[in-house]
């Protein structure tokens, strides 16, 4: 699955406008930022920057689950010649967080990445990160594909929705994901004068040669 690939089963459409609203406005930086140094951001309350603190300070998702979570994310949104992948982008972190700050995900995520572990043990004989790479993207293309999964992986096809909207969401609010899409955002033009066509159109073409 490329990264092409990635974001056509995505389709941004399908994308919770909410959970992207969350994405841009929530605070991810590392939990051992010093209160004057998050103090010293614009626009933020001092009420934020405490709650933002205790959230990171927290834990929710083992060390176990977040190896899954890096490896599921990679998958979803590789490396290639133009960007980073998703790990590189931070994903991870940001999906710990946002876990904690929107709690609706603990128990599907949670859940959902016990699910995998259960497929790849009964059809692997290990858990999903032990997995060959083949085997990873084998489980992956039978829940990444809704339209085309069958009925008893209803659930995994839930839980790979979430964590593609959750990456999808981290990595395209970071640097890398703006990068990648190429948005630039308000940038200054350099005038150069009344085109030549207008001024040709009005007969003021000595105007612009100084005449």
């Amino acid at each position: 699955m490329n990264r092409r690939d990635s974001i056509k089963a995505l389709g941004f459409t399908t994308l919770s406008a909410g959970l992207l609203l969350e994405a841009c406005k929530t605070d991810t930086k590392p939990a051992e930022e010093t209160p004057a140094a998050a103090e010293a951001e614009a626009g933020r309350q001092a009420f934020e920057i405490e709650r933002d603190q205790k959230l990171h300070a927290e834990k929710f998702f083992t060390a176990a689950e977040m190896a899954t979570i890096t490896v599921l994310g990679d998958i979803i949104i590789p490396k290639d010649a133009k960007s980073g992948s998703a790990s590189d982008a931070k994903v991870p972190e940001f999906i710990e967080f946002i876990v904690k700050d929107i709690p609706d995900h603990k128990t599907p995520m949670r859940g959902g990445l016990r699910w995998l572990d259960v497929q790849c043990l009964n059809r692997f004989g290990k858990v999903f990160t032990d997995c060959s790479k083949a085997q990873q993207i084998e489980l992956v293309d039978m829940i990444a594909y809704p339209a085309k999964a069958k009925p008893e992986m209803a659930q995994g096809v839930a839980f790979f929705n979430r964590m593609r909207d959750l990456t999808a969401s981290g990595f395209y609010t970071t640097k890398i994901g703006i990068d990648d899409i190429g948005y630039v955002g308000n940038s200054p033009n350099k005038w150069t004068g009344v085109p030549d066509d207008v001024l040709k159109h009005y007969n003021m073409q000595d105007v612009k040669a100084g005449v």
